[in-house]
């Protein structure tokens, strides 16, 4: 979303401009979710643009003032005394509260109370051998852990933990803000025992009283038999550590699979080239591919044609929750055309040649317009 926002409210909120006030909410609603901090912290213009949104969904919620808007514009509603005022909010938190009547995502807790841990995403590069037969693989992180000095309690060791005089170990206290519809009263984390209710009386020196450290973890993913690039492992409860003794979030593990130069995969089938040379196509062969499961023979029938698929079953990737099925190997024929042939050889194919027959040439019934098509993809 670009930094300057339109002032059209319709066209801020992305509706038509006979839309509803179930679609218009529902707008609102998506923008200002886009908009919030914790999911835009990169825009330093995030809570502008959010009070934008929020002016013009108040336009538009309201029937007098859409109606006016509609006839006269933004100057109708200032002349009119209708124009809104988000004065009396603090920042893009209060807002936000006001509109939707609690914390951001819907999470239990204010603030300063529960709140589970984030996940978090890493990456795992193996190499096709591996993703073939499965691995282990290490990988290192940075986390929010639980502080070991304090217990995670935020009180150096041996001190005691207080109740805060402010909410009375609450952890909430109430508050009056006025918004564009009248008063709200609201519920909000404690700003001088953060929500907690309690409140160490010597703060503990490692984690500054939080409780929470950040720190270096190393751990062991298994990475199972036919996982293909981009696939997510998810390990419940590795991400994060709550705040407040709530649970910790989730790790994700995105599988980054090397697959070299020796084969392309499709959904569980291996696809590689085979070479042979021409006299060898006309012949027919055997051509030997270097697998990850050790060399495959594939057998190529006598006047196999180029870019002929030669299918080997069951000789391709395991497939993931399909125990002892796999994909397929197909092996792309590219018979290459020998090059600076010597006397001798240049003798023996010419007297090749003379024997050839035209219906020796025919590559079955297929078309030239086939070919063509064949060749480039259509």
């Amino acid at each position: 979303m670009s930094s300057t926002l339109p002032s059209d409210p319709y066209e801020l909120l992305g509706v038509a401009r006979d839309a509803d006030d179930t679609t218009i909410k529902k707008a609102f609603r998506k923008l200002a979710r886009e908009l919030h901090p914790d999911v835009n912290s990169h825009d330093p213009d995030a809570e502008e643009k959010f009070k934008k949104a929020a002016e013009a969904y108040e336009i538009l919620s309201d029937p007098q003032r859409r109606a006016t808007f509609d006839r006269y514009g933004h100057e109708g509603l200032r002349s009119g005394g209708q124009a809104p005022n988000f004065d009396g909010f603090g920042n893009i938190s209060d807002l936000f509260d006001a509109f939707f009547g609690g914390a951001f995502g819907g999470g239990g807790g204010g603030r300063g109370g529960p709140r589970q841990g984030e996940d978090i995403a890493i990456a795992a590069h193996v190499d096709l051998d591996q993703a073939y037969r499965g691995a282990k693989v290490e990988v290192s992180f940075e986390a929010v852990d639980r502080c070991e000095h304090c217990h995670g309690n935020g009180a150096e060791p041996g001190t005691p933990i207080e109740t805060c005089d402010k909410c009375g170990g609450q952890g909430i206290l109430q508050a009056v803000t006025r918004s564009p519809f009248g008063q709200v009263v609201r519920q909000v984390a404690c700003d001088k025992c953060g929500g907690d209710g309690k409140i160490p009386q010597t703060p503990c020196e490692t984690c500054d009283g939080r409780g929470l450290v950040v720190g270096h973890r190393q751990l062991e993913v298994e990475i199972p038999a036919g996982i293909a690039d981009g696939q997510r492992i998810r390990l419940s409860g590795r991400g994060h550590v709550g705040e407040h003794g709530a649970p910790a979030g989730d790790l994700y593990v995105v599988v980054q699979v090397d697959m070299g130069d020796r084969f392309l995969r499709d959904n569980d089938d291996l696809v590689t080239v085979g070479d042979l040379a021409a006299p060898l196509a006309a012949l027919g062969t055997t051509l030997t591919i270097a697998h990850p499961d050790g060399d495959v023979e594939v057998e190529v029938p006598a006047g196999t044609q180029p870019g002929t698929v030669l299918t080997v079953k069951s000789k391709g990737m395991p497939m993931l929750r399909r125990q002892g099925r796999f994909g397929d190997l197909r092996v792309v024929a590219n018979v290459i055309i020998p090059r600076r042939l010597n006397a001798q050889q240049r003798e023996a194919l010419q007297a090749f040649t003379d024997t050839i027959a035209p219906e020796q040439l025919r590559a079955g019934d297929e078309s030239m317009v086939g070919k063509l098509r064949r060749l480039f993809g259509k």
